[in-house]
């Protein structure tokens, strides 16, 4: 099949429908009642993607498939093992997610990062005919390897990097961005309350620390220290947010980043220079600095997993 074209504007369409869409979910969700008996059993096999769009789901294109290949697991585990059964606290859970993703998309749409696109995009859409498909895509399309295996994209890759140096456009986005990551915490914490509270053990999403046995998602056990460490997680993100504690720079040693303004009061974004510095200068500020030694504490609480790799489950 011969993809359709892509602009820059029908990618910033399509980026707003997809934030709407997950807003309008997120509200459903958010409707369902905190004592609401549900039981929904999704078999992880059965849900995918039709990824070469020929009408099914092949057996590599399943949900449980995808995410075996994105954790680096190979194939999926036993088909038996990936039926879940979702209840109340799954839904905060998947509305949590929902927020996430709506502050990504309105991060984005903040700014204008059509350089980016035209510069860097054909990494992602090799046949869409972006401005340098025909100058830069490899003569067999950009079919081979994965988005990082290959040299063209580890190039194109370094000038995404490179051009993210976006103007505000649409402050009130980035401005929303941030809510959407507050209200994140907060669902974040009503899954915890509804996970612990749990008395059943079946077949569980994210099961809590009375729920014993190792998950057949990840393979991993949650105890209490990691429902705990995480709850600290929660309180140190919400307290960067709202500016009560400061980020801090590897360059700077008296000063840290006020995360609050660097949403509420957007200004350009360029990513190399926030890295070294120049960028966030018009945020700094003194007062409470985060310390490595206060995230490695609770990034030990997660052993040998990671805290990444809790935090993508756990949400």
């Amino acid at each position: 099949a011969n993809p359709e074209p892509l602009s820059y504007e029908q990618f910033r369409a399509i980026l707003v429908a997809f934030r709407d869409r997950l807003e309008k979910s997120a509200a459903t969700l958010g409707s369902v009642p905190a004592d609401a008996d549900i039981g929904m059993v999704i078999d992880l096999t059965r849900l995918g993607i039709d990824l070469n769009e020929d009408g099914t789901i092949a057996p590599d294109e399943s949900a449980a498939a995808i995410m075996a290949s994105l954790s680096g697991t190979g194939g999926a585990p036993a088909d038996a093992a990936l039926t879940f059964r979702f209840d109340r606290a799954d839904g905060y859970w998947l509305q949590g997610y929902a927020e996430f993703l709506m502050a990504q998309a309105d991060f984005w749409l903040a700014h204008d990062f059509r350089n980016t696109f035209d510069g860097s995009f054909h990494m992602l859409f090799p046949r869409a005919k972006l401005p340098l498909q025909d100058t830069l895509v490899p003569l067999d399309g950009g079919m081979s390897g994965g988005i990082l295996s290959s040299e063209w994209r580890l190039a194109d890759f370094i000038s995404l990097v490179h051009l993210i140096n976006w103007q505000v456009i649409e402050p009130e986005r980035r401005q929303a961005a941030r809510r959407h990551l507050m209200e994140m915490i907060r669902l974040s914490r009503e899954d915890w309350k509804a996970i612990r509270a749990e008395t059943d053990n079946d077949r569980e999403w994210l099961p809590g620390p009375q729920q014993k046995g190792a998950s057949p998602l990840t393979g991993l056990e949650v105890g209490e220290q990691q429902v705990q460490a995480w709850l600290a997680a929660l309180a140190m993100a919400e307290d960067l947010l709202e500016g009560r504690t400061l980020l801090p720079h590897f360059r700077i040693a008296d000063k840290g980043i006020n995360m609050k303004r660097f949403f509420d009061e957007p200004k350009p974004f360029d990513l190399v220079l926030s890295i070294t510095g120049p960028a966030i200068a018009p945020y700094l500020e003194r007062g409470n600095i985060l310390t490595s030694e206060e995230f490695n504490q609770i990034q030990r609480q997660f052993g040998g997993a990671g805290f990444l790799t809790f935090a993508l489950w756990f949400n």
